[in-house]
């Protein structure tokens, strides 16, 4: 399979008007649909309110206005919701409607119980197949990581959680008296020879080499090969230009949201 760069991937569009916000542990992705298209994309630290509040302005003055202008998100930080709340009723004056709260799950989930299911992570298969049509995997490779797959049906039937590399890098750094904390790039040659190569070389190679042997599981259960797609914050950094990748999405996500609420509101018209 030969790689395919960044931003190449995009699922169909939707004709809505809709600002779009991906909750996570640390940071928020707000991203705004003009007529179906994504035209804007912000990630913010969560912890800086001012900066939360530019985005979500800057992010709503694309549609403001706009016929049926809406709020749509997916969290993994209750925490942070009823905050996130309140400034998008500030600044837009409408409600959030939450996937899996206020709006369908944009995708059948086999696990048990499919409550304890990331909405984000069904929003991602449920985008990734909306393109592929067939069985497929979606790591998402941020706070954690996540390996992903669906059915030929685009049923979420399970997958992995993994630490990311921000955490493994941490770990290794205090939990160690020598282990320096080193930034991950990509390694050079195949040994690591020195300390910090050595630790790039471990995490780098150590989360590409659980995703390999885990796609590898699932073709074998599935009886074919799934695509991969890549999303979040550390995939370019980690997968780029890999043979193994399909393609990179760094807005998956976003476009997953989306397509939960476009389901939801097809449903009710019918």
């Amino acid at each position: 399979m030969a790689g395919v760069g960044v931003g190449a991937y995009h699922p169909a569009p939707m004709e809505i008007n809709l600002m779009v916000m991906n909750v996570g542990n640390t940071r928020l992705a707000v991203g705004v649909f003009e007529s179906g298209e994504l035209q804007h994309v912000n990630r913010v630290l969560i912890s800086d309110r001012a900066a939360l509040e530019e985005a979500l302005k800057a992010a709503w003055a694309h549609v403001e206005g706009s016929p049926n202008a809406s709020v749509a998100g997916a969290s993994v930080n209750p925490k942070a919701m009823e905050g996130i709340e309140h400034l998008v009723a500030q600044v837009t004056q409408k409600r959030v409607e939450w996937v899996g709260r206020d709006l369908d799950l944009p995708a059948r989930v086999l696990t048990e119980p499919p409550s304890d299911t990331g909405v984000d992570r069904v929003c991602n298969i449920a985008a990734a197949f909306e393109q592929m049509q067939k069985a497929c995997v979606v790591v998402d490779a941020g706070t954690a990581i996540t390996i992903d797959c669906c059915n030929d049906k685009g049923e979420f039937v399970g997958g992995a959680i993994a630490p990311g590399v921000a955490m493994q890098l941490d770990a290794l750094h205090e939990r160690t008296a020598k282990l320096p904390r080193i930034e991950l790039t990509h390694p050079q040659g195949v040994f690591g020879r020195t300390t910090a190569e050595a630790i790039r070389h471990g995490v780098f190679f150590g989360i590409r080499g659980a995703v390999k042997e885990l796609i590898e599981n699932y073709a074998t259960e599935l009886g074919s090969w799934p695509e991969m797609i890549c999303t979040g914050g550390d995939a370019v950094k980690l997968f780029e230009n890999w043979e193994m990748v399909h393609a990179i999405s760094p807005d998956l996500t976003l476009y997953g949201i989306a397509l939960a609420y476009v389901n939801h509101y097809l449903k009710r018209s019918e």
